[in-house]
């Protein structure tokens, strides 16, 4: 095959590597670090498995006491492994708590899904429905945040026990689910507005109005589907808050109608505490926490991310 060199032009071999391919032609060398950088990056490790450990050593106290015999443990070595390993104080805790553990499954559940989708109602409304006064209003459901629950538990424990004079089956748990309804609007609606201000653009909400969707439609059939990153964040926040309560439990039920929390804390009160079935027992109960945490926690970073930047 003859190549034509025009004039002017310098001649190339057709097998020829041109300067710039030969970059690119040259296998990808890693960067070395300096010693500055290996020296903190060494620290940033040693400075992880420190907080790592720091944090872990309750809980292994925790495993290793769970398994040890009431006349195995002593204070002096509660942390060394048992001489016998029994379960028998993993079997006490699970009789104790397995009847209020399905009492706080339920009303977290439950509490944790409808605060959510009233959090989302809310949040599409102040985000995408300006009104008059909608910023006060807003203002208003954010400042239930910042009530301390123990200002307001004299009078709400005086209401709830005149609803229940009326309505016997109101007692234990649904109080529990329509207090952790009630309180967990706030965040959620804070949550969702964010997202949606963010997420969600404003251009199609005015298609929706211009096609005739009304505001209910334009929310089932537009913004809901979108939701999901704001969903997994509230419904893991409300499930955390509602299973971890112990003060609405506490002025609120009694030990036959209460949720794990309160039996956590008849199982640990007594003059001769069983510390392998207390420790036992404080693993039961936040089982549930840690495996939400465990298989939605990606999804609960994700989430809080999600909407942060238009």
């Amino acid at each position: 095959m003859t190549t034509t060199v025009l004039p002017g032009e310098a001649s190339v071999p057709p097998n020829a590597t041109l300067p710039g391919d030969a970059l690119t032609d040259m296998p990808k060398r890693r960067r070395r670090r300096t010693p500055a950088q290996k020296t903190m990056g060494a620290v940033r490790y040693v400075l992880l498995v420190f907080f790592a450990v720091l944090v872990l050593t309750p809980a292994y106290a925790l495993l290793v006491t769970s398994f040890k015999t009431p006349s195995g443990y002593d204070q002096s070595t509660a942390w060394k492994l048992p001489r016998v390993w029994s379960v028998g104080g993993w079997q006490a805790a699970w009789d104790a708590l397995a009847p209020a553990m399905g009492r706080s499954l339920v009303m977290a559940v439950l509490a944790a899904i409808l605060s959510a989708i009233l959090g989302s109602l809310n949040g599409y409304v102040f985000a995408k429905w300006k009104f008059p006064g909608s910023h006060v209003i807003f203002v208003l459901f954010l400042f239930g945040m910042f009530i301390p629950y123990q200002a307001i538990m004299i009078p709400l424990s005086g209401m709830m026990l005149d609803i229940q004079q009326g309505a016997p089956w109101f007692a234990g748990i649904p109080t529990l689910i329509l207090c952790h309804i009630v309180y967990g609007i706030p965040i959620c609606t804070l949550i969702f507005r964010n997202y949606y201000a963010t997420a969600v653009p404003s251009e199609i909400i005015e298609a929706a109005r211009v096609d005739g969707a009304a505001t209910i439609s334009t929310y089932a059939k537009i913004v809901l589907p979108v939701s999901i990153p704001g969903f997994v964040v509230t419904l893991i926040w409300q499930f955390t808050s509602a299973w971890n309560d112990f003060l609405f439990a506490l002025f609120l039920t009694n030990q036959n109608n209460g949720p794990v929390t309160f039996g956590l804390n008849a199982l640990a009160s007594g003059q001769n505490p069983n510390y392998p079935q207390i420790m036992a027992g404080v693993l039961v109960a936040c089982l549930p926490t840690l495996l939400v945490y465990i298989a939605l926690g990606k999804y609960f970073v994700s989430g809080l991310m999600s909407g942060s930047v238009k």
